[in-house]
This record gives C-alpha cells, structure tokens and sequence, in this order.
C-alpha cells in the first residue's frame, strides 16, 4: 500500500512536470504569437527582410537602419568578389557598406541570386537590386549594360554606372525566387546590393503582374539637393524615400508636431518626418501641379498607379476651411477635406497613359479659402509577367537530381526553362508553363542508383545517363512514363535483369533502349528464370509443409465444431438473403420504387435548378436523398446523364455518393447519401441554429478542398466542376463536408486542355472573371470559385452582400479591411472572437492567392490543399495549448486539495 501511494506521488509530479513543460512551451508560443501580431501589425520587420551586401566578406549589422547584411556566398555559387577603386570610395548613409563592394560575373550568359523568403509562394514582395561600378577593373569603361530579371520575367536593363538602385514589386507563384543577370555582350555584369522585403499586409498589391515604382516623391524638404533619405526603420515598408524637386509654384510648410502614424487606419503607414513636410501654391494661387514623362516598357500601352499622401500639418482657424479636387490625366476625383495631424492616403488610382507622361493638378474649390497641400505621392508602372515559370514537379524534380549527383555546371542555375536559355543538356517545350522534354547527362561522372527523382520528369521524351558510374538496378517505372521514346543506359554498372515492361516497349518500338556496357546486367528473358529457381523450390516445399499442418488443424477442428459450424452456416445464408434484397450501389431504380422511398415525395429537405429533394429510406433503414428531375427544369436529360455517369465513376470521401437513379421516360431522380446536416450555405446564415466553430470551418474548407482536388488531379481525365458554391457543400451528421452537384462538370482530354464554354455555367458572385471575359474554362475556375467559397467561411458572408446601393462583392468588402489589417472586422462575428489570429491571417493570404483575375497566377488545389492543411494543423496545435494549460491547473489543484483540508 505504502508503496502504491509512493508511485502514485511520483506519476503526479511527472504529470505535474509534464504540464509545467507544456505551460512553458505555450507561453513561449504565446509571446511567439504576440510577436507575430506585431509584425502583421507593423507589416514589415527585420526578421521578414533578406538583406545582401554582394562581395562583402562577413555578415555586419548596420548602425543607421539596423539593418543586417548577409554576404551573398549562401544565395549564389558563381562570380568573383570585387571592391571599387580606392579614389571611388562612397558613403552612402542608410545602405550599409554595399556601395564599396561588388560581385562580378565574367562566366556564363546568366547568373541567378536564389532567395527563399519564408512566406513562400502566392505572396508579393519588394525586391530592390543596387548597383555601382566603381571602376572596380581600372578600365573605366562607361558602356556596361546587362539585363536584369526576376523569376522568369524581364525587369530592367541596367546601364547606370553610378550608384543607383532598381526597385520592383514582384507577386511570386513559386517559393523561391530568382534574381538574375543576364549578360548581353556590353560587359560584365555586376551587382553591390540585393533587398527582399515580405509586402502581402501592405497596400501595394499586385497579382496579375509586377509593380515598378518610378517616384517615391517627399514635398517640401528645405533642401532637396542634399539628398536626405527615409527609409527603415521610420518606414516599416522600407521604401525609399527622396525629397523631391517642389512641384511647380508651390512653396513648402513643415511642422515639429508629432503624427500618429501608429494609431492611423491609413494602410500606407509614411514615416512621420515625410508627412510633416509638406507643399503648397505660392501665394495667391489655388492650384499645384505636375507632370511627368516615364520611360516605359516597348509594345504595350503601361498602365500606372498612383497615391496621393495628406496630413493636415497647419491648424485651421475657425472660418477657414481647406478642401480640394485632384484631376489626374484629365479624370476628375473628391472633393477632399483632411483632419488635422491624421494621415490620409487618397488612391491608388490606376491610370493608362498612352502619351507617356502623368499629370495632375491638386485644386482648391470654391468653397474653400485655404489652398490645397501635398505631402507627399508615390507612382508605379504595372509590369507584366508574360513567361511563367517551369512546372513546378519538374522543377522540383531536376533540383533533386542536380543535389543527389552534386552537378557543378555554371548555367545550372536560377530556372532551368526560362529565360533566354535552358540549363547544358536539358531542354523544354514552348508551354506556358513550359516542361522538360529532354535531358542528357551523358559522361557526367554520376554515381550510386539511378535516382527516383528522373521518374517524376512525367513529360521528358529523351533521357541519356550513358557512360557514367550508375550502379543498381533498371527501375521498372522508367516503362510508365508517358512520353519516354529514348533511354540511354549504357556504359554504367547497373546489375540485375532488365525490368519485362521495358524490354517489351522496346521490342514495340515503343522505346529506344540502350543497355550496352553494362557488364552485369542481364538482358535476357532466362535470366529472372534462373534467380528464381532456388527461392522457387524452397518456397514450394515450405507451403507444402505448412498445408500439411494446416490441414491436420482443420480436421481436428472440423471433428469437435461440426455442431456449431452447422449453426454458423445456417446463420450466414440468411444474412446473405437479406443482404441480396439490398439494393446495390448504382443499381436503377424504379419509379414505383422511388415513389416507395420517398413515402409519396412526404418531405422536402432542398430545391435546386434540377428540381426538388426528397428525404426517403431504403429497405435496410438508411436514409437517402432523392432529387427528382421537375418537369420545368433548366438542367434536362443531358445534364441527368452527365451527373450519373460521373457519380459512377468517381468516387472519393470528400464526394457525394449515389445510390442510385431513376431513368424512366418522363421520371428521372438521383438517389445519393443523405447528408443530415444540410449544405454549407444554410449553416453560416445568422438564423442557423448551429453555429460553426473556427476549427469545424478550416476542417470543412480542407474537406471541400480534398474532393476538387481529386477531381482535379486524381480523375483522368481531369473534371471540373463548374460550379463550386457553398450551397454545394454538404454536412453529414458529423460535419464532414462533400462536394455535390456534378450536372454542369466538365472533363478535359488533357491537363493542359481549355475549353470555350459558350453556356452559362456557376453562380453569380463566384463564377471566375477571366471565364466570364472569355469563355475559357479550366481547373483555375473552380480555384477562384474555391477562393470564393473560402472567404464565405471565414467572414461569415455571402458572395454578393447586399447594402443600400445594391450588392457589393465580398472581395470588394475584404479588401479595404486587409489593407488595414483588421482581422476581428474580417472574421464572422458569431466566432466572437475566438479564433487564432495567424491562423486567420493565413487563411485569409489562401483565399488572396486564390483570386488574382487571371488563372495563370492562382496554385494548384494540390499547393491550397497542402497550405490548408497547414493552417487546421495550426488551428490544432493551438487547442492543444489551451487544454495543456487548463489540465494543468485542474492537476495542481487536485493535488494541492489534502493540504487544503
């Protein structure tokens, strides 16, 4: 007893201790989450930056910014560290010390930075590239030019040999992002410096392009030429910003008094000393003017942002009022009136400018005695991405190959399809996204077994390995790539016998196989034959053995449980005949049948475009769903069809399953699964008596996510469903989600394919806008209907929320709110609040990368299905936090109670 009582002591204070740790993991899990919040809260913090001093030789902290500088020897392999010559020494405050140090690349075409920020793909960021010459090779050249890219896409050409810097904001699709200088025979590319900023809290979006900024302009500095700069720390964005030449006729006002930039609900967030200058007409005017000719990329007509940034800096006596217009381009927009000392952003307004120039005029009205101000005002070009990069599985793939074999050839880096050239021995389609088609590793000194990864090179036509030291055997699969015509293995040490799938395509003509030089590898049909021929006889005479015993078991069994073996027979024929009165799954049924089920079509339980459902019971007690085709239906007997020889076919966890149907003339019904908790679209109403928890909604989003997945990726061909809403989601009884409704899906020939689709398809507020432009349907429609639905579970809202003035579309309803960063506005407010905040933010960023207006920039549902989960494992750890610390708690006062007494 006295014993017992010592064990259970000790097995208290391990639980004890136990908890403890947890309590303490969770604290530090709180404070981690609390600095998360700050960070989404300042959107940009050192933590989130990537900084690169190119050519330094170690890693410094900067005093002036609090920058830290890392050397490029982790982001680049190739080039040759340089400094400038000692009569160009500069210094440069605010930038660190990269002005006096470079990385040169005399070899190769193209030579590529890789960045891998940890936000990851679907995300935009502030990339910003310095450069200066120098005279680093005493040659004092003055032509350099090379061109400068980002992922695939052109950026700029660099021809300044002054130090200067090139900013873009990029909206990445792939997790790691390419920097890359292209060398174009006007001399040797350089660079001194490399920025990477996380920008997707802030206001500067774009997700069907790139944005280049062209004037980051500070008004009213005192001294313009001295060349003061902002940037981080008092800007959290780390722009860079310049005082700018005043604007025409215009004097500058300033103030000592502080703003509060913290507190402001403006999303721009300029640091404090841009807004307390300021420019205004001279005196006795009313108006401030600008223009501007921009250089802009050739072929196309640039499309530009602009922001405009007030702060009233002047107290305005009583009697005075300051109100204004701004006319930009000839467009017309306000009037506008500012608060005094509270920021305020006005735009961005995006513009074309097909003459090449922007111009715009602040003016006062009539009502106004004061004259309009000017803060400050930023413009971008909106660039496009034309290129995407390669497949991402071939991608991923070729890395995995270059790893495993530690290749070492110069140009195999940055992405090995675009731009301008492919990497040595490989090359890709014209696809967009393009593939790699063919690879030649020939006398490569590869080593070890033929690596899995070549296998995931699903559309490579021609595959050389020959005369390397590969050893191991022939993978079987190498038979199973689609594609393959050619397959050179010879000159190598593979061993074994060569796979019966490969030597029959080659025998076909199928494959081009070479397998000479490899001594030990046996190419003949005799040769598994007589491998096997030992294990064979040992095998056979274990079996018999083990058959002997076997049977020597049953007879002894047999003799004592005949009675009850007799019984359990009887029993099992009549469970097979009341199994056989079962109707089977996908049987038809009849419509007296149907009649039957439904008990005379008693209770309605849903309508639709189809016609109305019916709750019936089948004969073994389950119930089903019974959609009767009315007579007035839009969807008729193509439509029936389409959904029954789907539901036949396909089957997954996260699908609606069909029982059955009904095909008799005039009388057409689906009988599926009865889903007991109705669609999605009934339980976020504010009626609903149920009311979905934040977990319940982030596991329904990745069920939902699971089935178009599947019908995605795992149907061949590939289905799309058309018309993807929350009223097609339904709830079994224990809120696991399904996707219904298969009458308007589509299956492509090919994952590639596009189709015109000339009838209407889907629901207004989620059909994607690029299918409703032009008629092409792909995956990425449901992808943006998918972002739809997404949002509704997080907010609560319908697709088109109703208002006074008609109906406002829920990502004109979010957008403003993500700019500001409002989390607790965006989120449904039944949750009251009780949600994890970087959970929320993350499934927000999902629904964002879900929606761009064209489908070339939305993911996969494959990449949505993976960050989903993602966010419900985030969810889960989350809970299991809160509940370590209250079993604690309950623990240690359970404990402590003997003591009480």
């Amino acid at each position: 007893m006295h014993g017992g009582r010592i064990l259970l002591s000790y097995i208290k204070v391990w639980v004890i201790l136990l908890l403890l740790s947890a309590t303490f993991q969770n604290s530090k899990l709180a404070a981690k989450n609390t600095a998360q919040d700050k960070k989404r809260k300042l959107a940009a913090e050192n933590s989130g930056f990537i900084s690169i001093d190119c050519g330094a030789e170690a890693d410094y902290l900067d005093g002036d910014t609090g920058i830290t500088y890392k050397t490029d020897k982790d982001f680049i392999s190739t080039g040759k560290n340089k400094v400038v010559a000692p009569e160009y020494n500069l210094t440069t405050p605010y930038y660190g010390n990269m002005a006096n140090s470079l990385r040169t690349f005399p070899e190769g075409k193209r030579n590529c930075y890789t960045l891998k920020p940890r936000q990851g793909k679907n995300q935009n960021y502030y990339v910003r590239a310095f450069f200066y010459y120098g005279n680093y090779d005493s040659e004092n050249q003055t032509q350099i030019k090379f061109d400068l890219y980002i992922g695939v896409n052109h950026w700029t050409t660099v021809v300044d040999m002054q130090w200067t810097y090139y900013e873009i904001i990029h909206y990445s699709v792939t997790d790691t992002i390419y920097v890359c200088l292209v060398n174009t025979g006007f001399g040797v590319p350089f660079i001194n410096g490399l920025d990477l900023r996380f920008m997707n809290d802030s206001p500067y979006r774009s997700m069907n392009g790139s944005l280049i900024p062209k004037v980051l302009a500070d008004l009213g500095g005192l001294d313009p030429t001295l060349g003061a700069t902002q940037r981080y720390k008092d800007d959290v964005y780390d722009r860079i910003w310049r005082l700018d030449v005043n604007l025409n006729h215009s004097v500058s006002i300033s103030t000592e008094t502080n703003i509060d930039i913290q507190g402001s609900d403006d999303p721009c967030r300029l640091p404090v000393e841009v807004l307390r200058t300021a420019v205004q007409p001279w005196n006795g005017l009313n108006s401030l003017s600008y223009k501007k000719s921009l250089r802009h990329r050739e072929n196309f007509t640039p499309e530009f942002l602009v922001f405009f940034h007030f702060a009233e800096i002047e107290q305005i006596a009583p009697g005075k009022r300051r109100e204004f217009t701004i006319t930009l381009n000839g467009l017309n927009y306000g009037p506008f009136t500012l608060e005094y000392l509270k920021p305020l952003t006005i735009g961005p307004y995006k513009i074309q400018v097909p003459e090449d120039q922007i111009r715009f005029s602040i003016d006062a009205t009539l009502r106004s005695n004061l004259p309009p101000i000017l803060n400050a005002f930023e413009i971008f070009e909106l660039g496009p991405l034309p290129d995407s990069p390669t497949n991402q599985t071939d991608v991923h793939a070729i890395m995995a190959i270059k790893e495993a074999y530690k290749i070492d050839r110069v140009n195999w880096q940055g992405d090995p399809c675009l731009p301008l050239t492919t990497w040595t021995g490989l090359q890709c389609n014209d696809d967009n996204p393009p593939r790699i088609i063919s690879l030649n590793l020939s006398s490569s000194q590869l080593s070890g077994n033929i690596a899995v990864s070549f296998l995931n090179l699903t559309a490579i036509k021609s595959l050389d390995l020959s005369n390397n030291e590969l050893t191991g055997t022939v993978p079987e699969a190498f038979a199973q790539l689609p594609h393959l015509t050619i397959l050179d293995l010879s000159g190598n040490k593979l061993t074994g016998a060569v796979p019966y799938s490969l030597k029959e395509k080659s025998n076909s003509r199928q494959l081009q196989l070479s397998l000479d030089g490899n001594l030990d590898l046996c190419k003949m049909d005799t040769c598994e034959k007589k491998k096997r021929s030992f294990p064979v006889l040992v095998i056979a005479f274990v079996i018999s053995v083990s058959a002997l015993l076997l049977l020597n078991i049953i007879t002894i069994f047999w003799r004592f449980k005949i009675g009850r073996l007799n019984v359990s027979l009887s029993s099992s024929v009549g469970f097979s005949r009341k199994k056989n009165s079962m109707k089977s799954k996908n049987q038809p049924f009849t419509y007296p049948e149907i009649v039957s089920i439904t008990n005379n079509f008693q209770t309605i339980i849903g309508e639709g475009g189809f016609g109305k459902v019916y709750l019936g019971n089948l004969q073994d007690g389950r119930q089903v769903a019974v959609k009767l085709l009315s007579q007035s239906s839009r969807q008729g007997y193509k439509e029936f069809l389409a959904e029954v020889q789907l539901l036949m076919i396909v089957h997954h966890r996260n699908l609606v399953s069909l029982v059955g149907y009904c095909n008799e003339q005039e009388n057409m019904a689906l009988v599926y699964e009865y889903m007991a908790n109705g669609n999605l679209k009934e339980q976020l109403l504010e009626n609903s008596t149920n009311m979905l928890n934040w977990r319940a909604r982030l596991q329904i989003a990745v069920d939902a996510a699971q089935g178009l997945e599947y019908l995605h990726n795992g149907c061949r061909p590939p289905i799309v469903h058309r018309d993807l809403k929350s009223s097609n989601i339904l709830l079994t009884e224990n809120l696991q989600a399904k996707i219904s409704d298969f009458g308007l899906s589509k299956a492509f020939a090919t994952e590639g394919d596009s189709h015109v689709i000339t009838i209407p398809a889907g629901t207004p507020g989620y059909i994607d806008p690029e299918f409703r432009d032009s008629g092409n349907l792909n995956k990425k429609s449901d992808v943006y209907s998918f972002g739809i639905l997404l949002c509704e579970l997080i907010t609560g809202q319908p697709p088109l929320i109703r208002g006074h003035n008609g109906h406002t579309h829920i990502l004109q309803w979010v957008s403003p709110l993500v700019e500001r960063g409002d989390i607790q506005s965006i989120i449904d407010p039944k949750l009251k609040g009780e949600f994890n905040t970087n959970c929320a933010w993350k499934a927000l960023e999902i629904v964002l990368s879900c929606v761009p207006p064209t489908s070339t920039q939305r993911p996969d549902m494959s990449d949505i299905l993976g960050e989903l989960k993602e966010c419900l494992a985030m969810e889960m750890s989350s809970e299991m936090s809160m509940r370590g610390s209250v079993e604690m708690s309950l623990v240690l006062r359970t404990d402590m109670a003997p003591n009480l007494r």
